[in-house]
Order: C-alpha cells, then structure tokens, then sequence
C-alpha cells in the first residue's frame, strides 16, 4: 500500500506526503508499534546491516504522532550527522529538531493552541513530548477518547490502572504524586499525567468508565 494513504490514518493528512519522503529519503523502516506505556517512539539507528529504525506508537492522536515521528527523524539526522557522538538530546539534537518541525508550522497544519503549546516546548526540547507537562497536556486534548490522569483526582482517592493494580493517591512530593499500594503499603511516585480509573465506593467493580 501506497506510503502516503498507510501515513494518513495515523499523521495529519497534509503531512504524510513529507514524512513519507523521509522514509524513502534516509532508507528508513519505519514501524508503527503497539502502545508502550513507557514511551511514544524510538529510534535506533544502523546495525549490523539493517538501515535507520524508528517506530511510532499506533495508538497516538495525529498531532502526537506528528510531533513523535519529528523527534524520532531528528535523532536519525543528529546521527547521519555525527555518528552518535554527540548526546542523544543535546544542542545538535534541537537544532534538528526545530529545523524538522517547521515545514509542519510553514503547512499550518497545528491548531493555534497547539502550535503555540509546540513553539514553547521547542525554545528548549526535552527528551520526550510525555515529559513537557504543557506539551502533553496540549497534544491530550485531541485524543478521541479522553482519559483521566492522576493530577485531576482529589488526594485520598483510590484508583486502578492497567493490569487492575489499585493505590490511594497522596500528597504531591515535587513533580510526582506519592501514592501507597493497596495491599502492599508499598509507595509508588505516579507522574502527574499517568491515566488511571478512579474507584468510586463500589470499591472492587473494577475501573470507572473514562470521561469522554
């Protein structure tokens, strides 16, 4: 199937005819991957005779997507470039990053709330889209489903996620939540933006039904 039309179910459809070129372009296998809780993309990049690698998780909205194919293709140019001698998320890295990202902004392709949410994060790119709360918070507005994060829930709440574990939030210790295990008593640090179900008195009926 054609790059372009298999691109423009998961990418904003004006920008699949460029990500497209890029693939063909730097001899990349480009992969969209099952969801990985941990991270959005990744790339790894030529070993052992395989070409250029990144993948993508299916699961994104198009704008997530867009911007995660962006940061994977920037860490493939930042290593044509130097050959992994620079570091993975240094000032080479975000230049390219920038440099790949405004032929999107040049396409108007962004909404304007996103766009500005975007020009912020690039002023100075983290290591991942997920770890910019502004940019994350921006980019979740346009899933089709929405789902409830941790930092919308009062502290004291009990709530289940994936894999039916349950916790009782607690106080906000810097950037992360403090949260015990029911159970165990154990205590886990939840980033604010980890997607939970709230349990409501019910208790064991398992996960609420997300927000829509």
């Amino acid at each position: 199937m054609d790059k372009v039309k298999v691109l423009s179910k998961y990418l904003p459809p004006e920008a699949a005819p460029l990500v497209a070129k890029w693939i063909d372009y730097f001899k990349c296998e480009f992969k969209i991957s099952r969801n990985r809780n941990t991270k959005f993309g990744d790339y790894r990049s030529p070993y052992g005779g395989q070409n250029h690698r990144i993948s993508v998780n299916y699961d994104l909205n198009p704008y997530a997507f867009l911007v995660t194919t962006v940061h994977e293709f920037a860490h493939l140019l930042t290593w044509n470039e130097h050959k992994g001698r620079v570091k993975p998320h240094g000032a080479e890295w975000k230049h390219n990053f920038k440099r790949m990202m405004q032929p999107f902004f040049d396409l108007q392709i962004f909404p304007t709330d996103l766009k500005k949410a975007i020009a912020s994060y690039l002023e100075n790119p983290a290591a991942s889209s997920c770890s910019d709360l502004n940019l994350f918070r921006a980019l979740k507005q346009y899933d089709q489903k929405q789902t409830i994060l941790i930092e919308a829930l009062p502290v004291k709440s009990v709530f289940q996620i994936k894999g039916g574990r349950q916790f009782t939030k607690g106080e906000q210790v810097r950037k992360r939540f403090k949260c015990v295990e029911n159970g165990t008593g154990r205590v886990y640090l939840f980033s604010p933006l980890a997607e939970v179900f709230p349990i409501g008195d019910e208790g064991n009926n398992g996960p609420a039904e997300r927000a829509r």
